[in-house]
């Protein structure tokens, strides 16, 4: 009995340790000292491929120095850079057994300008068949990092030019992946192609806290940083400022990681992403999300869009994909007591789960969710001008990320692992 009582007088002091930390790091005037710099009119919306983001990257890092949080894999930068490659098809032309193949039905997708291949080629074959998902079937070829040829079922037609698509979002890599539209197994095969390449620079910011017995573990926390930039203007105003998208998000982040690395007593090792590229299609999220072994990632907690109240009001906020793992329940006991409630997404109609930058971990089977506040069906400043600072409640946002922290202690303490996404539910 003794033992129970000295282990649970530990724990609750160790909870009132976090949570007096959580108050005094995680405030209002901190949550806005940050937003003001990111949704600045300075920074112009921070539309990728501009000098805005890119000050805006050079701030996110400077507050993970001062975190004192370390480099991933030993980086000389906290900017994770990589290239997106955009292929403009001029031509392409494929023979199989001698027989010509109707261009239409052949999609090239490399970074390479001019693209041949035979069946000599070392390219490994492989088959999309009928009653498959033939996007989240491509995208797995996609993402192998190997040269494939792939036969599509003739049962997609309909479908198969939207593969194309491919084309305009391509990590520079050496990889290529050709589909064709075709029951064949060939015996001889040519395939050809000519492009026209476009290279452009992004570059995500990522820093970590190493755990302490489970340095292999990783819990990540994330939020894009990245906005749609400058456009039409209304009454004057013609900057996206995107303070509650994602700028939100990704002052979480960095508050997040000043409050871990002040605990310091992470067993898991602790990521902190701010994502570039969310709102041209995930494609920083998708390019970090391939530097980690998905087995290896125990949870993902991003955060988009907090700064205003969910539809329950204050000290509140919803989980996307709820119902899929136990981290909810996990996230939830952990705040027991608190005042604070955690809720199923309320907008499964809009498929929320799979629309942020938790998604390319999720559908890998990492539990990785989006932690929001957003009233998807009714928010007033949802992609228009009038996203500035001032329409947030940071007050209520600062508790949110208190929260996120304390609900989150047990995962990164390492006792509480959450269950892992069915992947046979997106087949």
């Amino acid at each position: 009995m003794k033992i129970i009582i000295t282990g649970l007088l530990l724990s609750i002091t160790f909870f009132s340790f976090a949570q007096k930390n959580a108050e005094r790091l995680i405030n209002a005037k901190e949550a806005e000292r940050i937003e003001k710099v990111l949704a600045s009119d300075d920074m112009k919306g921070r539309k990728i491929y501009t000098p805005e983001i890119d000050r805006a990257a050079d701030f996110i890092a400077s507050e993970f120095k001062a975190a004192g949080l370390q480099t991933f894999n030993k980086a000389a930068s906290y900017r994770q850079e990589f290239s997106m490659i955009s292929a403009k098809m001029i031509s392409t032309t494929c023979v199989i057994d001698n027989q010509p193949v109707d261009a239409k039905n052949v999609v090239v997708i490399t970074s390479q300008q001019d693209f041949s291949i035979t069946e000599k080629s070392g390219f490994e074959t492989a088959v999309i068949g009928a009653g498959k998902n033939i996007f989240s079937e491509a995208q797995k070829f996609m993402r192998a990092g190997k040269n494939y040829l792939v036969f599509v079922d003739t049962s997609f037609a309909r479908n198969f030019p939207r593969l194309s698509g491919f084309r305009r979002g391509l990590f520079k890599s050496n990889a290529s992946v050709v589909f064709i539209m075709s029951t064949a197994d060939p015996r001889t095969f040519t395939v050809e192609a000519k492009h026209e390449i476009t290279e452009q620079k992004l570059a995500n910011v990522v820093g970590i806290l190493p755990g302490k017995s489970k340095k292999d573990e990783y819990v990540i926390f994330s939020g894009h940083y990245d906005h749609i930039g400058t456009g039409k203007a209304v009454n004057g105003d013609s900057i996206f400022n995107g303070a509650n998208d994602d700028a939100a998000g990704t002052t979480a982040v960095i508050m997040l990681a000043k409050y871990f690395k002040a605990l310091g007593n992470n067993e898991r090792t602790i990521v902190f992403a701010a994502f570039t590229a969310e709102e041209s299609g995930g494609f920083g999220a998708q390019y970090f999300s391939r530097q980690f072994d998905p087995a290896k990632v125990m949870a993902m907690f991003n955060i988009e869009m907090i700064g205003t109240e969910s539809k329950w009001g204050k000290n509140s906020a919803y989980i996307t994909g709820y119902e899929k793992t136990d981290m909810g329940k996990i996230l939830e006991k952990n705040l027991a007591g608190t005042g604070f409630t955690f809720y199923p997404d309320p907008y499964p109609d809009q498929q929320l789960f799979y629309r942020s930058d938790n998604a390319t971990l999720a559908r890998l089977g990492v539990p990785a969710h989006t932690i929001s506040t957003s009233k998807m069906d009714s928010e007033p400043n949802y992609h228009k001008v009038s996203d500035h600072v001032e329409t947030l409640d940071m007050e209520n946002m600062a508790m949110i990320i208190r929260s996120i922290a304390l609900s989150s202690r047990s995962i990164v303490a390492g006792k509480d692992t959450p269950s892992r996404v069915n992947t046979e539910e997106l087949r």
